[in-house]
């Protein structure tokens, strides 16, 4: 029998980022007692990294806006295979959402009258985008970081949880260890959030944090939840491509919605070769038009003219940029350019500090002055853990999800800034829902001592090894997997050797071994994080072998343009008793009151 530190609370919430925080401050002004648990520093998640704004059709730049304009645009951006109560409930509630941080203080860029600024993004019918210059997601997280700690949240630092414990079917909490000192940590609960964002670090070349490899996403499995719609995963059309240290890093949407423009290395503005037929009438026809599109956005003016190409959803602009790097049109570095540069300098320093920071410091370039060179990298993944549109429970009893851990509200392509308002919507929701269950259950958890006990000998038992694999070389050799055969475009004989070499990995995986001290050790943290990533690998790769299409983020070059029947299906992945199983069922129903806001399907072979 091992002594181990307990820390039990109502509500346990794993992940610290928007929803994580959201969640704990429903929970807490519900009357409960919150754990929120981080693996790094408290307002130090991926949240942060979100740069051009919070999606909420507040009207206050063009008031032709409204709620069913905004669910439109996110179904039709999902090719309608969103859960359509959660665009609803998304559509709804994200004003709300967007006027509640400012009233806790969230400082947002103003209209000239002095209401909250948008601006426009890539598949939003209108300007929608809240936004601080670009850094919103900083301000986000400041908010809700105050908010939560002034309400009473207790935070627990840099802690990896390993397992979720479960009684009877129903998780009452998890255990870990924390990273200071190796010690393990045990945290019963009533019931527990899982808020821990997404599975960049599964491919070689992310915008996303170290914080993310699917760590709620594994524990979520391996509880016996269910994902779907893992084949979804979204290339952002725009990182920085050099230098090699910061591949990946995002250049946000926020340069195309203020008016950036995509070119090749032979000066041709390329988006008008990409806009798919049916939704071609949307965008600006020349050049002309497109300049008096961001002239009105400028000077603050209700535009009547059409957005520029660049402004097409994020699945058509990666695959522009890496159609036209793979053709021999792209940049010195493998990318494309991105140009600002023809608006005055003092406006775009001032629209875009970060990037122009961000470019001066790591690429020496002045984008006030010349263009920046910007290529497709892992950004975000539009299935996870499936959940209760309403209230954010899983498909295991006790276990919630929130955030981009979650999945059906974006479907098979997610619309920039429909993220953070995400968070706020759903992360309240599940937290008020995990709230609603620790009320109705009287008595703390405990957790079995035979967990406990087993679950400590598998924390340490990468030390005890004698020999063995350094978890940093399985970690490379999936990523370059992920990134060569599960990319951008597929094929079945790829996916299938993925496939093949994940269940390797698997195997691997059992015989890592650590050395080192236990205090801050990165590979002993790397051990576990690589068995989520596993887990959402694996889900990735199956699910698009299942989809024989190409819809949203999906793209099968064995299987181009829209299949029919399939946009009707969700690809669902789930744990069974010989490994994981894909499985076909319907998509959510969209009830006659909300079809008539949403526009006919897009044509099948677009």
């Amino acid at each position: 029998m091992t002594t181990i530190e307990t820390r039990p609370h109502d509500v346990l919430i794993i992940g610290a980022g928007g929803a994580g925080l959201r969640a704990a401050v429903a929970c807490i002004e519900a009357g409960h007692s919150v754990g929120v648990v981080c693996k790094s520093l408290l307002g130090k998640a991926h949240t942060v990294m979100a740069e051009g704004g919070m999606a909420a059709s507040l009207a206050h730049v063009d008031d032709r806006d409204g709620w069913t304009t905004h669910f439109r645009d996110t179904m039709v951006g999902g090719y309608r295979l969103n859960n359509p109560r959660m665009a609803e409930l998304h559509a709804k509630e994200a004003p709300e959402r967007v006027r509640e941080l400012e009233e806790w203080g969230a400082v947002f860029d103003r209209t000239k009258d002095g209401r909250i600024l948008q601006r426009p993004f890539g598949g939003h019918t209108y300007p929608r985008l809240a936004h601080v210059g670009d850094r919103t997601g900083l301000e986000l997280i400041r908010t809700l970081q105050d908010r939560s700690v002034a309400v009473g949240a207790q935070v627990y630092q840099e802690v990896i949880i390993t397992r979720l414990s479960m009684k009877d079917g129903q998780v009452n909490g998890a255990v870990g260890y924390r990273r200071l000192d190796g010690a393990p940590v045990a945290f019963p609960a009533k019931a527990v959030v899982l808020a821990s964002g997404g599975v960049g670090r599964a491919f070689a070349v992310t915008s996303n944090s170290w914080e993310s490899s699917g760590d709620g996403q594994g524990l979520a499995y391996r509880s016996g939840a269910e994902f779907i719609d893992m084949e979804f995963v979204q290339f952002h059309p725009t990182g920085m491509v050099h230098p090699a240290g910061v591949k990946g890093l995002l250049v946000t949407e926020a340069v195309r919605g203020e008016g950036g423009i995509l070119r090749n290395a032979d000066g041709k503005r390329f988006m008008w070769d990409y806009l798919p037929e049916a939704r071609r009438d949307e965008y600006a026809a020349t050049d002309e038009e497109a300049r008096a599109w961001v002239d009105d956005l400028t000077e603050g003016r209700q535009s009547s003219h059409r957005r520029p190409p660049e402004l097409s959803t994020r699945d058509n602009v990666a695959r522009a940029i890496y159609t036209e790097v793979k053709e021999g049109r792209g940049s010195p570095h493998g990318g494309v350019f991105l140009d600002i540069s023809y608006l005055p300098a003092e406006r775009v320093r001032a629209k875009l500090p970060s990037m122009y920071e961000q470019f001066k410091e790591l690429a020496d370039v002045d984008i006030t002055a010349g263009p920046m060179e910007v290529g497709p990298t892992m950004h975000y993944i539009m299935g996870g853990i499936k959940v209760d549109a309403e209230i954010g429970q899983t498909t295991t009893p006790g276990l919630y999800a929130a955030g981009e851990v979650a999945a059906g509200l974006h479907g098979s392509n997610r619309l920039g800034g429909n993220s953070l308002t995400d968070l706020l919507v759903f992360g309240r929701r599940a937290g008020e829902a995990a709230a609603q269950a620790a009320a109705a259950t009287e008595a703390m958890p405990e957790l079995d001592q035979g967990f406990v006990d087993e679950s400590i000998a598998a924390m340490y038992a990468p030390f005890e090894r004698e020999a063995g694999e350094d978890p940093n070389g399985l970690h490379a050799e999936l990523q370059a997997t992920m990134s060569s055969l599960v990319g951008i475009f597929r094929v079945e004989e790829d996916l299938t050797q993925a496939i093949e070499r994940i269940d390797g990995y698997k195997e691997r995986w059992q015989g890592l071994r650590v050395t080192g001290p236990r205090r801050f050790n990165p590979a002993w943290d790397l051990v576990f994080e690589l068995r989520n990533m596993l887990v959402v690998a694996e889900a990735i790769a199956r699910s698009a072998l299942a989809r024989q299409e190409s819809r949203g983020a999906h793209s099968r070059l064995d299987f181009p343009g829209q299949q029919e029947g399939w946009d009707e299906v969700n690809v669902h992945t789930l744990r069974g008793d010989g490994g994981m199983v894909v499985e076909q069922r319907p998509v959510v129903e969209l009830p006659a009151e909300l079809a008539e806001h949403v526009a006919p399907k897009v044509p099948a072979k677009v």
